[in-house]
């Protein structure tokens, strides 16, 4: 009797540890395509860079970092409520570690590793573009096509947002998505590049979540 009830614990034990490492879901991500122009009748909002950014989420056997990324600018296109089309800039020197105090080593250990050649490269590379090249409906939900930019590596990705729309603002929401960094040539520590890493590789899917506040021009 006994155990039956330990293979039963732990069997549930399995499958709770399973769910809570899934991940979302990752973005489709194609060539690049040709960026969207808008009608003329259009309204234009200038992104508030105060009140957005991009928050993050890297992976590894032993466990995650999160963190921020700031919007340095951008601009959106939209007419009745529909995204026709924009850009924003995303500040590559702005990166935060936020699982880590910031009064740690090891806060400061991250943010520079992360910044420097293994990963971003931010000296040579200094920020990453995200430009609109369309919008659909899928299964009930918007998707927002864009080509992302990232050390000089262009892919096309999709993934599920969120649009308000008031007389003067207008805010875009993201699901939470993945992008695979291996599609952007940022090889530190990826299985797709390196054999024999062990338990020592990084996950190629980071995490996203894009959060836009914009008023209008």
């Amino acid at each position: 009797m006994k155990t039956k009830i330990f293979k039963i614990f732990s069997l549930v034990a399995v499958i709770t540890f399973a769910s809570c490492g899934e991940k979302a879901k990752e973005a489709e991500t194609t060539k690049a395509e040709e960026a969207a122009i808008a009608e003329v009748t259009a309204k234009t909002y200038t992104v508030n860079t105060t009140d957005s950014n991009i928050e993050w989420k890297g992976f590894k056997p032993t466990g995650s970092h999160t963190g921020t990324i700031a919007v340095k600018e951008g601009n959106l296109s939209i007419n009745d409520g529909i995204i026709e089309s924009g850009k924003f800039v995303i500040d590559m020197n702005s990166i935060v570690v936020t699982d880590i105090p910031a009064e740690e080593e090891g806060n400061g250990k991250l943010v520079g590793h992360l910044k420097n050649a293994d990963f971003f490269n931010v000296e040579a590379h200094p920020t990453a573009t995200f430009e609109v090249t369309g919008v659909k409906t899928t299964e009930g939900k918007t998707m927002l096509s864009g080509n992302l930019t990232i050390k000089e590596k262009t892919n096309n990705i999709s993934f599920p947002i969120t649009v308000t729309e008031t007389d003067n603002n207008v805010t875009l929401i993201s699901e939470t998505f993945t992008i695979d960094r291996s599609k952007w040539n940022i090889e530190y520590g990826s299985k797709s590049f390196f054999d024999n890493l062990g338990d020592k590789f990084i996950n190629d899917d980071m995490e996203i979540k894009v959060s836009l506040t914009a008023t209008k021009a």
